[in-house]
């Protein structure tokens, strides 16, 4: 069983890969989904609240998809950057004191349900950046399952003593460990020194090439020991890499497996969890 899941942001962002692109960020996410598509891969996306805003024309039809699965990736992706970095020195919470980040989360869950009718029980935060209350806000906002991190060990979902679902990425992810935009070898030897930067796959980068090898091995090694594999891949990373040829390997493997929304592995992993209301679950 593999949950593929993917991050899209809004324009308004203007991250690195955004300005390397020469579509917006939704269409090419878009164009990415035609392949799942066509390949009948299910997808869970994490999306920022402002993209319904500033992108619905590009994130309608992918809303839309039976193959789609739309949770939260906060509102404004964390900007004012400086307010987040001062909150993050003064208190040692990124999103912020815990009367704003609620605040975030309740108008990502708002604008969700306004444009698309769903009510999001998914949650990934962006860049995984979370703080001492993140668990006990987003259960109290009705989020059931946090996929904040990475983790090479994990088997699956993990029922928290928050009440969180809590499901690692157990594959090697994309944008940290690749070369493409701004990501060149000298750019990304002087990221990985200045914030002594890894995770549990390292700090190397390699080509998309090479990666993908490295994607294949973590979901064949997933799987023969019995674990669920969660990966996470952003499709405008791939398509500046080689715009999805290199993925097209990985979605043939995908393909000839079973692939699930996030919310459908939490489900069959950990039934009592995910069906038991919060409130009981966080007494």
């Amino acid at each position: 069983m593999i949950v593929l899941t993917g991050d899209l942001h809004h324009s308004g962002l203007d991250t690195g890969n955004q300005r390397h692109a020469d579509r917006n960020e939704i269409e090419i996410a878009a164009g990415y989904l035609r392949l799942l598509e066509e390949a009948d891969v299910k997808v869970t996306f994490f999306v920022s609240g402002c993209s319904f805003e500033e992108d619905w024309e590009h994130l309608k039809p992918i809303c839309e998809s039976p193959l789609v699965e739309v949770g939260g990736h906060n509102y404004s992706c964390f900007t004012p950057v400086m307010w987040h970095r001062f909150w993050n020195r003064a208190t040692g919470s990124y999103p912020g004191p815990a009367w704003y980040e609620r605040r975030d989360v309740l108008r990502t869950k708002s604008i969700i349900r306004r444009f698309t009718g769903r009510n999001i029980e998914t949650w990934r935060n962006h860049m995984y950046l979370r703080g001492p209350h993140t668990d006990r806000i987003l259960r109290d906002c009705g989020i059931r399952a946090c996929s904040d991190g990475v983790r090479a060990d994990a088997m699956g979902p993990e029922l928290s003593p928050s009440g969180i679902v809590h499901f690692p990425i157990n594959v090697i992810p994309d944008h940290e460990h690749l070369y493409h935009a701004e990501r060149t070898h000298e750019w990304v030897e002087q990221w990985v020194q200045r914030y002594d930067w890894s995770d549990d796959y390292g700090s190397k980068s390699y080509y998309v090439e090479e990666w993908t090898e490295i994607v294949l091995d973590c979901l064949r090694r997933n799987e023969e020991r019995g674990a669920i594999s969660n990966m996470l891949i952003h499709p405008i990373t791939l398509y500046l890499c080689d715009e999805f040829e290199s993925f097209r390997r990985i979605l043939e493997f995908l393909a000839s497996r079973e692939t699930v929304h996030m919310s459908e592995a939490i489900e069959r992993a950990l039934p009592d969890a995910w069906t038991t209301p919060l409130a009981r679950m966080a007494s």
